[in-house]
C-alpha cells in the first residue's frame, strides 16, 4: 500500500544525488556548460530511466550536450500541484539557467511570468495562440516558441472515432479527466463535441488526489462500453495502475502514447513520443547557439501511428474489425 510513495521519493533521491555529482564534475572540467532548466507540473515518475526522465537528457546527447561534461540539467517537478509552479518558475528565474524547457500550458505561461525574457521552449497538447502564449504558430514573436503533439488541438476527435470503431456498438463512452486546467478543459471539449458527432454519451470522471480506484470505482458504476484515457503526463506516469483498471473492469480503452499500448493498453494514437523528444532538444541546441525564440516557429507534428495490442483485446474478448487491424502501423501480439 505505500510502494509508490517510497519509490517517487527514491527517485527524487536519485534525481538529487546524480545533479549534486554532476555538479561536481562539472566544476572540475574547463569546457563550456550551459544550462538547462525544466519544469513539469506531474511528479517525478518511480524511475529515473523512465522515457518521461530520460527523453530529453537522452535526444540533448545525441546533439553532443552531455549532464557532467558540458551540460547542467535543472529539474523541478510540481508533483501534480498546478498552483507551485509559479514559485518553482521563479526558483529556475534566479538559478541562473540559459533556457527553461516547459512540459504543458500552466507550465509554459508560470514560466513566462516570472521570466519574460529567458527563452522558454514549451512542450504539450494544446493551443498557445489561444491561451496567449504566442502571437502566431509561424512567428511567436516573444520568448516562447517549442513543439506541440498535435497538429490541431488535441486528436481527441481521432482517438474518439478509432476507439467506437474497436467497439463499434459502444454507446456509453467513459472519459478519465486528469486534473482541470486550461489544456484539460481543451481536450474535454473536443471530445464531447466528436461524441456528439458519433452519437455517443460521454461520462467524464476525474482523477482526485491520484486516486484511481475511486475513479474507476465512480465511471463502472454508469456501466460504459469502452474507456477514453484522457492525455495527460499523469496518466502516461500511472499508466500501468489504469491498465490493470482498465483490465479489472474489462474496459476496452485508448490511450495517448505507444509506450501505454506496449505495458498493456489495448490501443494508442500519436506520434512518437522520443521523435518529440528528439525536436524539442533540436530547439534547445538552436537557441544555445543564439537563434531567438521570437524567429523559430512552434513545430506541429506530420505523422501519427495507431497501435494495437493483440493480446490484449484477446484479454477482453473483443474481436477487433479487419478494417481497423489493417489501418493499424504496429501491431502488439
Amino acid at each position: 500500500m505505500r510502494r509508490r510513495p517510497l519509490l517517487a521519493s527514491a527517485a527524487v533521491g536519485l534525481l538529487s544525488v546524480a545533479a549534486t555529482t554532476s555538479t561536481q564534475l562539472l566544476a572540475q572540467s574547463g569546457e563550456s556548460v550551459y544550462r538547462v532548466g525544466i519544469l513539469r507540473p506531474s511528479a517525478p515518475p518511480p524511475s529515473a530511466s523512465d522515457l518521461i526522465v530520460a527523453g530529453i537528457p537522452r535526444a540533448l546527447r545525441e546533439l553532443g550536450y552531455v549532464e557532467g561534461r558540458n551540460l547542467k540539467i535543472e529539474l523541478r517537478w510540481a508533483g501534480g500541484d498546478f498552483s507551485r509552479l509559479p514559485a518553482l518558475a521563479e526558483e529556475l528565474a534566479r538559478a541562473d539557467v540559459d533556457l527553461v524547457v516547459a512540459v504543458s500550458a500552466p507550465a509554459a505561461r508560470a514560466m513566462k511570468v516570472a521570466a519574460p525574457n529567458l527563452p522558454i521552449v514549451m512542450f504539450g497538447n494544446f493551443d498557445p495562440v489561444a491561451l496567449g502564449l504566442v502571437a502566431s504558430l509561424a512567428r511567436p514573436g516573444g520568448n516562447i516558441t517549442g513543439v506541440l503533439i498535435a497538429p490541431d488541438g488535441t486528436l481527441a476527435g481521432k482517438r474518439l472515432e478509432l476507439l467506437t470503431q474497436a467497439v463499434p456498438k459502444a454507446r456509453r463512452i467513459a472519459y478519465l479527466a486528469p486534473p482541470p486546467s486550461d489544456a484539460t478543459r481543451l481536450q474535454l471539449q473536443e471530445t464531447r463535441r466528436a461524441a456528439a458527432v458519433l452519437g455517443l454519451e460521454l461520462s467524464d470522471v476525474e482523477v482526485v488526489d491520484g486516486d484511481y480506484e475511486k475513479a474507476f470505482a465512480a465511471m463502472a458504476a454508469q456501466r460504459p462500453a469502452a474507456l477514453f484515457v484522457a492525455a495527460h503526463t499523469l496518466f502516461v506516469r500511472d499508466r500501468r495502475q489504469i491498465i490493470e483498471l482498465a483490465a479489472k473492469y474489462k474496459l476496452p480503452a485508448i490511450y495517448e502514447w505507444r509506450e501505454q499500448v506496449k505495458d498493456g493498453g489495448l490501443m494508442s494514437y500519436s506520434t512518437d513520443q522520443y521523435g518529440l523528444y528528439q525536436r524539442l532538444a533540436s530547439y534547445v541546441d538552436r537557441i544555445l547557439k543564439g537563434s531567438r525564440p521570437a524567429d523559430l516557429p512552434v513545430e506541429q507534428p506530420t505523422q501519427f501511428k495507431l497501435v494495437i495490442n493483440l493480446q490484449t483485446a484477446r484479454a477482453l474478448g473483443l474481436s477487433l474489425p479487419q478494417s481497423l487491424l489493417l489501418r493499424a502501423d504496429e501491431v502488439v501480439e
